[in-house]
């Protein structure tokens, strides 16, 4: 694609393990649809429908270690999110800007810790180029601690004006949750080898170097955009 993402097709259903992994569970349980276990498990496990493709897209790595060399991996989903939206009320429940199923596409890069803050930079970015391409006012703002999601150390929201309402409503969330989720569900790569300048300049026997041991990867996730409240605006 034009900024280097792959586009992946995934589950609406996931485990309870999954949303662990990525931190919707144990907090925000009551924000999710859950399956019950009569009808239907995943994997053994409890089975809920995804609140946002980050869920599936992220945990396809889970338990992997992957090469640095790999790294950055971009990935590109367009799904049904599912909502219960626990202690909504108002107009905002009415219409498309709380619903209880919306199209979303999703965008999630798995990085190194090194170019983390990079592609966390570059993922806004790209979340405002949709904005941009399609002639929506908005602006970018930056979280405060107080505001960001357990899972986030640093968070972007875009918020589009809204000419109905006559304000600017969150259409993106852009987070860098750095190794929060890959120690949940262990993703790590290995770091690349670096050659030994000693070894290479002694002229006597090289010792066998030992693999740089497995590190937890940094992940990255944001909308491109929320359907709905992108036909709102």
């Amino acid at each position: 694609t034009q900024h280097g993402y792959t586009e992946v097709s995934v589950p609406y259903v996931v485990s309870r393990s999954a949303l662990e992994g990525t931190s919707q569970l144990p907090k925000f349980e009551d924000d999710l649809f859950a399956i019950t276990p009569k009808s239907h498990t995943c994997n053994g496990e409890d089975a809920f429908l995804i609140p946002t493709a980050e869920v599936p897209v992220t945990n396809m790595h889970a338990n992997s270690i992957l090469e640095e060399a790999d790294l950055p991996i971009s990935y590109v989903a367009w799904t049904p999110c599912f909502r219960a939206e626990a202690g909504s009320y108002g107009r905002d429940t009415k219409g498309l800007i709380r619903t209880h199923q919306f199209q979303k596409v999703e965008m999630v890069k798995i990085t190194s810790a090194t170019n983390s803050d990079e592609q966390h930079e570059l993922l806004t970015n790209h979340a405002e180029a949709c904005l941009k391409s399609l002639e929506l006012p908005y602006r970018k703002v930056r979280l405060c601690s107080g505001d960001i999601g357990f899972s986030a150390r640093h968070c972007y929201d875009l918020e589009v004006w809204l000419p109905g309402a006559g304000e600017y409503r969150e259409i993106s969330s852009c987070s860098n949750t750095g190794d929060f989720q890959a120690r949940r569900m262990g993703l790590r790569y290995r770091p690349t080898e670096v050659a030994n300048e000693d070894d290479a300049n002694s002229g006597g026997k090289k010792k066998k170097q030992k693999k740089p041991k497995p590190e937890f990867c940094h992940t990255i996730n944001g909308s491109g955009l929320a359907v709905g409240r992108t036909l709102v605006a």
